[in-house]
């Protein structure tokens, strides 16, 4: 049966290509290399003729996987039993050469009616990689989706749905203990909107945000103060980005982070649409971003302010495609999870090339996606998540809300996994496109590189630096989600600059009728008393 969700997605693509076809009002860039060099084996090797192994993971040779927790199921050990569809993660050293791994679990508000059954948990390992503990870290939370870890060794969970209008902590990033001693915290500083995730640049403190929505933005925070520390986030400066058609990077001023008034996206309309914001990461200097509508891989050179696309997944180039969160390991290398699809996490090579890494197969996998890559401290152990995979609990044990039968469908409760191997493990800044504000050899898409007038580095200083300070402890007023009239254009090829131009023909006619229904339906379900807009299964991308 086709899911309500892929047949918009594959009317929308049929009207794309029917415009495309017509010649008429699309301009689109190629990539500046031929793309053969996509089938050939990466630094780990190829995954061709490679069998799964007993997870149902298909890994280079010299890899191994095994299972860390299972959903419904006590992690080894210890008496926390693993919460359903395990998402983002991030990993923390500790003192005695462990680290922790933090993760969200990502239960929307639709799927737990008489109560929020999401919110994050830990789990600690010995300097050997044995679990030594396991922990909550964050409750009472819904939609928690991706995430990071601070500078300064806190956990940011941000939550995917605005859920019920008024919801307290619909819509927001909570600021986590990952040792479990402190209560969470909101921080709505950082913004009420759909977020896609949060990452932190070590050398400033900015947080930047991406937008899990289809005419969603990129938006960076500046803390009042520069200190690396937890109340960095309790006020600052909200912006969103705007990227000029050559390449160079502003930042629009966001008045109201909390869309008191109206969302953060429509204040900063001139601000560059990033379709369906996912996965966002800080290396060297380079921030690393994804879209999901576009399926692109995006770098922003924060040194001379310059944006480029790395990857473009249109009409689902492959083999990376269905993009939803990345990583980049402690030594560079940019790994890209996919979250439908053939379920890959695939290596972005410093030529453009794309190249599986890893591929989740079998039914065990079939109704999920590959969440929350994440590295040790140490870049010597990846972990991953199947969302949905399939495990021995019943979902409906977990949540009695969400009752899937008592079948093998019935058991796509989410497992974690942790995969070994010989993972780089010297530093080798080449393997990365720009960092530190120098242009590496990475293949781009769109026109050859040309000088302009960079945008100088900016020192973060609490002098005249507008701020929004907001309580956590504040009650926010009801916050509305809107879809835009202007949701055909995000769905379409965006530039550069995150624009697209469509002439009306079939194509946007078909595309046009696949959101009207898809509205339609929202609006009959909120008007049924489901105010989330939302069908079971039919959440946010993850």
């Amino acid at each position: 049966m086709i899911h309500r969700r892929e047949f918009l997605r594959a009317g929308m693509r049929m009207g794309l290509l029917t415009v495309a076809a017509s010649g008429v009002g699309f301009t689109r860039t190629r990539p500046l290399s031929a793309v053969a060099i996509e089938d050939h084996a990466g630094p780990y090797g190829s995954l061709d003729r490679v069998s799964p192994d007993a997870n149902g993971l298909v890994l280079p040779a010299g890899f191994t996987s095994r299972v860390v927790a299972e959903g419904g199921l006590p992690v080894a050990g210890t008496d926390l039993v693993w919460p359903l569809f395990p998402d983002g993660k991030g990993t923390v050293p500790t003192e005695d050469g462990g680290w922790l791994l933090a993760c969200n679990h990502e239960v929307f508000d639709f799927h737990s009616l008489s109560g929020p059954r999401g919110g994050a948990s830990t789990i600690s390992f010995d300097v050997d990689g044995r679990i030594t503990g396991a922990w909550s870290i964050l409750k009472g939370s819904h939609s928690n989706s991706r995430g990071a870890v601070t500078p300064w060794g806190t956990w940011l969970s941000c939550q995917e749905a605005l859920g019920p209008a008024g919801g307290d902590g619909a819509g927001l990033v909570w600021e986590c203990d990952p040792f479990g001693e402190r209560p969470a915290l909101l921080r709505p500083a950082l913004g009420v909107r759909t977020h896609g995730s949060v990452t932190v640049d070590p050398t400033d403190g900015r947080c930047y945000l991406t937008e899990a929505h289809r005419d969603g933005r990129l938006y960076r925070f500046t803390p009042s103060h520069a200190a690396l520390e937890s109340d960095s986030l309790e006020a600052g400066l909200l912006e969103a980005m705007v990227v000029e058609p050559d390449g160079g990077v502003g930042w629009l001023t966001v008045a109201d982070p909390t869309g008191t008034v109206a969302p953060t996206r429509v204040q900063a309309a001139a601000a560059t649409v990033t379709p369906m914001g996912g996965g966002v990461a800080v290396h060297g200097r380079t921030l690393w971003f994804t879209t999901g509508v576009d399926d692109r891989v995006h770098a922003v050179d924060l040194v001379e302010g310059q944006h480029r696309v790395v990857w473009d997944g249109m009409r689902r180039r492959q083999p990376l495609a269905g993009i939803g969160d990345l990583a980049v390991a402690p030594f560079g290398e940019v790994f890209v999870a996919e979250d439908r699809g053939d379920m890959e996490v695939v290596l972005l090579g410093p030529d453009g090339s794309a190249r599986p890494f890893c591929r989740l197969t079998g039914d065990d996998h079939r109704l999920s996606a590959v969440t929350g890559p994440c590295f040790d401290p140490s870049g010597t152990r990846m972990y991953l998540s199947s969302l949905r995979g399939r495990g021995e609990a019943l979902v409906r044990d977990m949540n009695p809300d969400l009752d899937w039968g008592d079948g093998v469908e019935g058991r796509h409760v989410g497992v974690t996994y942790e995969i070994t191997g010989p993972f780089t493990t010297v530093a080798d800044q080449s393997a990365v496109g720009m960092v530190d504000g120098a242009a590496g050899a990475t293949t781009t898409i769109g026109a050859p590189a040309t000088t302009i007038e960079r945008l100088p580095a900016t020192t973060v200083s609490s002098a005249g630096i507008p701020t929004t300070t907001v309580s956590a402890n504040t009650s926010l007023p009801a916050t509305t989600s809107t879809e835009p009239a202007a949701a055909i254009g995000a769905a379409g090829e965006p530039e550069e600059n995150g624009s697209a131009t469509v002439t009306l023909g079939l194509g946007a006619v078909l595309a046009a009728l696949g959101v009207l229904l898809s509205i339609r339906r929202r609006r009959i379900r909120m008007e049924d008393g489901d105010q989330s807009g939302l069908e079971p299964g039919d959440e946010p991308s993850t």
